[in-house]
């Protein structure tokens, strides 16, 4: 009789070879055990199917999906259409689980019934796997769950989340039209049940990778995807929401200066951050990591400098 994973891992990969093998390999080493990993090859032209093959075969627990480029959110829905187990966890390609991410997760859901989604703190590494100094706490910012969502994506990337696959019956699966912020539209719509709890770790337990060559961000697109996501929750909730859009609006034009300043955008960045400042300037001093990329779009050239050599894409 074969028995059914308590958690499947989800893999989406495009064109990720060279970071693949890391990614699966942190799986392959977790305390947790009971679990199968779903590697999606979203139709990749390099060698990721190789490299997801080489665990398939050494391991039954490995399986490989393929399928034809349709972006991240097909990907991650195409995986989950497979999945057998009760819980299901997020990992990119190209990111990386601690060893205990599994079983400190899973853990919290089988104990606390309440608890739709569970991640972690986390921390970006560079394209070479060396650990930054950038941490994402996963803090939320109010204590309104909706709220904090509209605000800030307090999960933090695609990699850091483990939730039960009733949600996808509840609330629908990742919405495919959009091209970024895909994952704060489908925590929305689960915080807006008001039937789950979220649950942060406080420790590190996801390390996520900021690659040099993938800091050209198509920043108008995200702005897009991003309004999109917010009328969309308005559209379920108007009443709620309708107080919330000045915030949610500038802590939207906050992210995107911070993406603009990262990728070395620096006009962009002052532009969104006086965009922020006209929607609700009390996000500055109400939030200090808003108050800090207000700063540090105001000293750019300086900022510009230590992000290049924290992310190693200077000599």
């Amino acid at each position: 009789m074969v028995s059914t994973p308590r958690v499947s891992v989800v893999v989406p990969a495009y064109n990720v070879s060279a970071y693949l093998e890391a990614a699966l390999s942190s799986v392959e080493c977790q305390s947790f055990s009971d679990y199968e990993v779903l590697i999606v090859d979203d139709g990749s032209t390099d060698q990721t199917a190789a490299v997801a093959l080489t665990f398939s075969r050494r391991d039954p627990r490995f399986k490989l999906l393929q399928k034809s480029n349709g972006g991240l959110s097909s990907a991650r829905n195409h995986g989950i259409r497979y999945a057998k187990g009760e819980y299901i966890a997020l990992l990119d390609g190209d990111d990386i689980y601690h060893p205990d991410k599994l079983a400190v997760h899973i853990a919290k859901l089988d104990n606390s019934p309440k608890v739709g989604v569970a991640y972690s703190a986390s921390r970006a590494i560079r394209d070479d796997g060396q650990q930054t100094f950038m941490i994402l706490s996963g803090k939320p910012v109010v204590k309104n769950v909706l709220s904090a969502l509209l605000y800030k994506n307090f999960i933090g990337h695609g990699s850091n989340a483990v939730f039960r696959r009733c949600l996808i019956d509840e609330v629908g699966d990742f919405d495919e039209t959009l091209r970024s912020s895909e994952d704060i539209d489908f925590w929305l719509r689960i915080a807006a049940t008001e039937n789950w709890e979220f649950d942060r770790e406080p420790r590190i337990l996801c390390y996520y990778r900021v690659r040099p060559s993938g800091l050209s961000f198509n920043v108008a697109q995200m702005q897009r995807s991003h309004e999109q996501v917010i009328q969309s929750a308005y559209r379920r909730s108007p009443e709620l929401v309708e107080p919330m859009l000045p915030t949610a609006y500038a802590y939207m034009y906050r992210y995107l200066a911070r993406i603009a300043l990262t990728a070395g955008d620096l006009a962009p960045a002052e532009d969104f951050i006086h965009q922020a400042w006209e929607s609700d300037r009390s996000i500055f001093w109400r939030d200090m990591r808003s108050l800090v990329t207000l700063v540090s779009v105001r000293l750019s050239p300086l900022t510009k400098r230590i992000l290049q050599q924290a992310l190693g894409s200077v000599d």
